[in-house]
């Protein structure tokens, strides 16, 4: 969502990373997936978690069973009250020093992850337990804004995505994203500021305005019959690592994945192309667009994608823009009032509202226009 601040910090964090391979253990050869019944106490300080922590990696990985407690270090990556993500450092017997990550969830957040980690997404799966799972780190740089649009990694990003798109998570299918948005809207225009400055940016917020605005997007996508897809919802730069040696690209962290629309998720991505300081000159061309959608449509045909199937993509891609505008926006206000983090979420609000009342008539305008011809057809 470009100033997110979590995934900024994050992505200094993950350039650090060193690949991990080996923790497996003895059944590295075949490829059984470790598990443990343990829980961790995610409430604890990271010293008082530490011990159990040690534990865990024992219990999961045979041949550290041995190892003195001293042979393990621990220390916070990132994360929040729904996940954290730490780094577990272990010297091995022959003196090697083996890094893996323990990500720790609350209730029912690790479900898609599972999944999708399985179908070859994110770092290696190299182990399981009640609340969380260890994963080997990642030997990549992550990605900035510009890299996005370079053709090659575009097209790359694109043949992913559909990758992704096309892993069934078991469960219901039904889109969470406007009742998210109406939850967003209900909890963002009841906030009280204490602090005066923000009070005053806040009461110049019109709430009617943009519930109406609301409304009328989302009859709008209604029309588009757009796919459902299970989507990522975060396709920012800062999510994206690419092995240069290898040219091979990963997308990391479904924190926001969900069942949602296919052109959501697309149009949530090119919004990200703005990156951090949300300069939107830099969305995406039509051409930039259709490359992008060449690739995700026939990964293995791109030029075969006839012109048809580009302008609906592109309608539904340009009309869910709008909608990961208002997202973010109504996103940023709960975050102005709850995030301990010193950012200007207000700002930010301003920010993605003022560019989805920027891009909207023309957007709307083709998107009536697109779904008109459709009906004379």
């Amino acid at each position: 969502m470009g100033s997110h601040p979590e995934s900024e910090n994050e992505r200094e964090i993950w350039k650090a990373m060193e690949v991990a391979e080996g923790a497996r253990g003895d059944n590295s050869s075949s490829h059984v997936l470790q598990s443990s019944s343990l829980t961790l106490d995610t409430s604890l300080s990271l010293p008082d978690l530490t011990p159990s922590l040690i534990e865990l990696c024992k219990d999961l990985f045979k041949k550290w069973s041995r190892l003195d407690d001293s042979s393990f270090s621990v220390e916070t990556v990132s994360g929040g009250i729904t996940n954290l993500l730490l780094k577990v450092s272990v010297k091995e017997e022959d003196g090697n020093e083996v890094p893996v990550t323990v990500r720790l969830y609350g209730p029912n957040t690790d479900y898609a992850i599972k999944y999708l980690s399985a179908a070859g997404f994110g770092a290696k799966l190299l182990g399981v337990f009640q609340n969380g799972m260890v994963q080997s780190f990642i030997n990549a740089r992550t990605l900035i804004p510009q890299d996005m649009r370079e053709p090659k990694l575009a097209a790359e990003i694109a043949k992913q995505l559909h990758k992704f798109h096309r892993v069934d998570i078991p469960g219901s299918k039904e889109p969470q994203l406007w009742n998210d948005i109406f939850k967003f809207y209900e909890n963002a225009s009841t906030l009280h500021f204490d602090d005066i400055e923000k009070r005053k940016k806040y009461e110049t917020i019109l709430f009617k305005e943009v519930y109406n605005e609301v409304v009328e997007i989302k009859e709008l996508t209604d029309l588009l019959n757009a796919p459902v897809v299970f989507a990522h919802n975060d396709l920012l730069s800062g999510n994206l690592m690419l092995n240069d040696d290898e040219e091979k690209l990963y997308i990391i962290d479904f924190e926001y994945g969900s069942y949602s629309y296919r052109g959501y998720d697309i149009g949530n991505h090119f919004n990200e192309y703005a990156g951090y300081d949300c300069d939107y000159s830099l969305y995406p061309s039509k051409d930039e667009q259709y490359h992008f959608f060449r690739h995700y449509l026939q990964p293995d045909k791109p030029h075969e994608v006839s012109d048809k199937d580009l302008e609906a993509l592109y309608i539904e891609t340009n009309t869910y823009m709008l909608v990961s505008h208002l997202f973010w926006a109504l996103w940023a206000l709960i975050q102005a009032k709850m995030s301990p983090i010193d950012f200007d979420y207000l700002g930010y609000f301003f920010l993605r509202y003022d560019e989805f009342k920027r891009q909207k008539e023309k957007a709307c305008s083709l998107a009536r226009s697109y779904l008109s011809g459709q009906e004379s057809r």
